[in-house]
């Protein structure tokens, strides 16, 4: 039975591309293919204990190798000797980390080469670097995953041929969305009262999150005599910066960050409207998670949003970086709660049409499939 091994780097509780990769082994498994999840990561890191929790809820086999940062050569020997356990393998890369491993072990280690774009958002002094390293990687793959349009755009123009490339969608496992509490006892569990309408969005606290701007936004209409509250729910560098703006608004008891919350869940159940603030993104899991728990989305027109949402029918799309144009839509939809509910159950639809994990890991085996044939 063919391996895939998914190996991705991770710090902290890890984001998005978590639940693509933790979900996979389940929905595989009746391909016949086995896998492994083999996570890079700092074995001072606590937060890894929530990666595992996780993978052990999901039946995911889960392997954690020691990775003591940039300047760490011994690495690729230490994942040298895990492969030598995996002969009948396919390497599916997530970062540019695994994507160069994948490239030096294959020497060693001869299988097909996979990876996933899940998108280059956030930006540091070290980005220039990870597109250095990708620019020289990805065109060296047998096939490359784009999880949307953007990113197809920017592989096409770091050299990657077409004929290497799919855009295959993030997607949903629909089972993981049902909840079984009430949404005022919901609001209740993180300090709303239950007639507060409750705005939520779920993120890494960083800069492109924009959340900045929601704070902004959410301030403005209670200022205006709006009875609403927003819960942000995650962690991130910029949680000193977010408090002492919400300080500043004089609404610390009304727009709260709720720092990291290991079930969201429960936080999307307490929630009457979701939103999307980021100034870049790819197409993010947050997004299609609220769709799939019947909430309605307001989301900045970035990345593969537009491909997911059509205006006003299944969501409602914002330009980036806009304070009133975020405040505007979210406004509109506070007042009319027709809209919400028509707009939620259009969400809904989408995912289940066009975004389960299901049709996701079937077009993946596909892949699997002609590079297995191929080797």
């Amino acid at each position: 039975m063919p391996v895939i091994l998914h190996v991705r780097v991770v710090s902290g509780t890890g984001g998005g591309p978590e639940k693509t990769i933790l979900n996979s082994p389940r929905f595989l498994r009746p391909f016949q293919y086995r896998s492994v999840c083999i996570y890079l990561r700092d074995p001072e890191d606590s937060g890894f204990a929530v990666l595992t929790e996780r993978a052990a809820e999901r039946n995911a086999p889960l392997q954690a190798i020691d990775d003591f940062g940039i300047k760490d050569w011994r690495i690729t020997k230490r994942v040298s000797k895990l492969l030598e356990h995996y002969p009948n393998a396919i390497w599916h890369g997530h970062d540019y980390k695994s994507n160069l491993l994948g490239l030096l072990l294959r020497r060693r280690h001869p299988m097909p080469l996979v990876t996933t774009v899940h998108g280059w958002v956030q930006r540091t002094w070290k980005t220039p670097l990870y597109y250095f390293i990708d620019r020289r990687c990805l065109p060296r793959y047998d096939q490359v995953v784009c999880v949307s349009q953007d990113l197809y755009n920017d592989c096409v123009r770091l050299g990657v041929a077409e004929s290497q490339l799919t855009l295959i969608d993030n997607a949903i496992a629909l089972d993981d969305y049902k909840v079984d509490v009430s949404q005022s006892d919901a609001k209740r569990k993180i300090g709303f009262d239950a007639d507060t309408f409750l705005i939520v969005a779920v993120g890494r606290l960083s800069a492109e999150k924009g959340f900045d701007l929601l704070i902004e936004a959410v301030a403005s209409l209670i200022e205006s005599g709006k009875n609403i509250g927003l819960a942000i729910a995650g962690d991130g560098s910029e949680d000193q910066q977010l408090q002492q703006q919400i300080k500043r608004t004089g609404y610390e008891q009304r727009i709260r960050l709720l720092g990291f919350v290991s079930d969201p869940r429960q936080v999307y159940r307490a929630a009457d409207l979701y939103t999307l603030s980021s100034r870049r993104e790819g197409l993010p899991n947050v997004v299609l998670e609220a769709m799939a728990m019947n909430l309605p989305v307001v989301a900045t027109r970035v990345a593969g949003m537009p491909r997911l949402m059509r205006d006003g029918v299944n969501g409602r799309l914002v330009d980036p970086g806009c304070k009133e144009s975020l405040s505007q839509a979210i406004a509109e939809l506070i007042d009319d709660p027709i809209k919400r509910a028509q707009m939620a159950a259009e969400g809904r639809k989408t995912i289940e049409e066009s975004f389960s994990f299901k049709r996701r890991m079937e077009q993946m085996v596909d892949i699997y499939q002609s590079l297995s044939f191929a080797n």
